[in-house]
């Protein structure tokens, strides 16, 4: 039986809210048909977005919104997205397909989505296409309540009162798609932007900075060098692959474990990262903002290669699960982090087909772990083997909360495809009331689809014992399980 300490006296660092936000891209379906249908559409909305996909977002605790790229976001030009709809510009999406983006979704429509969902928005500007001015006018458009002719613009377009912008993004992807930099040209790039995305009446947005792709320390180690203490985030990007044909609901025991393993590299990429930024920042004042993470798979037979559409199964549940408890664990330097994406497009809370809409097996992880949102994160240990040859994959990953009530959270993923976990559970100097418990958990193929809507869903979980300072209890395989201890 392994074993499980938590420690309620070991308080150490809030858990952001906004580190289980999204990620929405002008990419295949995810914006038009699947957030977005326009308010001429039959299905249900409201100013054009789905009412089904907002609900679900607002029910999921949706924190944040990053929007609108990605790749996209450093070939778009705010000014085409605004106004009249049918006098805006349209352009083509060199990115994504080469379709014609009619950009009948812009900035109005995002803050209006935001506003709906009760969400934070995060906008992503555009560096390798773009200028200073635009990005300072785009700033200025949103957040500025001076009488000034970007905001005389405004409030013609109908909004008369400034949005509130949490975190803006200077770039994106800068080493790739935004324009293959080096990180000592980005940097001085970054900063040269930076100075003109100006705050406006209090509303000071939180400076991103584009970091690295997944395990390029040099460039967290440059742009720390040269551009802290301009930046109040930087960002950071990896995927999760699977080895051999990479598809989302066909593959066997070793294609699942790769693709755990490479989950799991999360840990060590994370730590590698913060330990460079902790040598220039002491005073913790630059985050880590995961803003593009999740599986990538080939794409559905017979859908667009270029729109990333993709199932979803018990796979990316233990996927979503096991990332979410490393952030947690890391929710001193963590403070944000958007998972790709959000409707239709890669590990997707939601998939639409017209009128149609299902929940996917990572929405319900994302649900039952908002229960951690602006926790305390506790210190706590689990005893645990490696279930993966060659390489680091503990079977049990798990985090530990606390509100300010009192009362526990705990997540816990068994990561085996095949292996109940045994789990003893004590708590220091805490005496145990209550408990209930929640699990997502199936066979690893399984999915939700248009006929079949509810095969993976959170369920109650009862196989555990309460202990005077803790608990007992059998984890079946590929599980997340949260408890509530009071």
């Amino acid at each position: 039986m392994e074993k499980y300490l938590i420690n309620p006296n070991q308080k150490l660092s809030k858990i952001s809210k906004d580190v289980y936000g999204c990620f929405s891209e002008h990419l295949g379906r995810c914006i038009y048909e699947g957030t977005y249908v326009g308010e001429d559409s039959p299905i249900p909305n409201v100013n054009g977005m789905r009412t089904d996909v907002v609900t679900a977002l607002k029910d999921m605790g949706l924190p944040v919104l990053r929007w609108p790229g990605g790749c996209f976001a450093d070939e778009y030009h705010w000014k085409d997205g605004i106004g009249k709809k049918e006098n805006r510009k349209k352009m083509v999406n060199t990115n994504w397909g080469g379709v014609v983006e009619d950009n009948s979704f812009g900035t109005h429509e995002f803050f209006d989505l935001c506003k709906q969902v009760g969400c934070e928005s995060y906008v992503a500007g555009n560096v390798g296409s773009g200028t200073v001015q635009e990005m300072a006018e785009w700033k200025e458009y949103i957040t500025s309540n001076a009488d000034s002719p970007i905001t005389q613009i405004r409030k013609e377009n109908g909004q008369d009162e400034p949005w509130k912008l949490k975190y803006f993004g200077i770039g994106n992807e800068n080493w790739g798609c935004g324009g293959l930099m080096s990180p000592e040209h980005y940097a001085e790039v970054y900063k040269n932007y930076a100075i003109y995305v100006a705050k406006h009446d209090g509303n000071k947005a939180l400076k991103i900075a584009c970091g690295p792709n997944g395990a390029d320390y040099n460039w967290t180690e440059v742009m720390m060098k040269k551009a802290y203490p301009h930046m109040e985030g930087l960002s950071l990007h990896y995927y999760t692959h699977a080895s051999g044909e990479n598809r989302a609901t066909v593959f066997d025991a070793k294609e699942y474990y790769d693709t755990l393993k490479n989950a799991y590299r999360m840990e060590d990429i994370v730590s590698r990262h913060i330990a460079i930024m902790e040598r220039y920042d002491t005073i913790n004042h630059t985050a880590l903002i995961v803003d593009e993470w999740g599986t990538w798979y080939r794409v559905e037979e017979g859908t667009n290669p270029a729109f990333l559409y993709q199932q979803n199964t018990i796979r990316d549940a233990l996927v979503a699960g096991l990332t979410l408890n490393i952030f947690n664990k890391h929710s001193d330097r963590i403070r944000m982090a958007t998972i790709a994406q959000t409707i239709n497009v890669l590990q997707s809370v939601a998939l639409t087909d017209g009128e149609e809409m299902v929940l996917t097996p990572t929405y319900y992880v994302f649900k039952m772990y908002k229960d951690h949102h602006e926790n305390t994160l506790l210190g706590s240990y689990i005893t645990t083997k490696n279930i993966y040859e060659g390489a680091k994959l503990p079977q049990l990953i798990e985090s530990a909360s606390i509100k300010e009530d009192g009362t526990i959270v705990s997540t816990i993923v068994n990561t085996s495809m095949s292996e109940n976990a045994e789990v003893h559970c004590q708590v220091a100097d805490f005496k145990v009331k209550e408990i209930t418990a929640e699990i997502v958990t199936g066979d690893a193929h399984d999915y939700n689809d248009f006929d079949k809507k509810d095969v993976v869903k959170i369920r109650g979980f009862e196989n555990f014992k309460k202990t005077e300072d803790g608990f007992t209890a059998t984890l079946p395989p590929c599980s997340v399980v949260k408890f509530i201890i009071k």
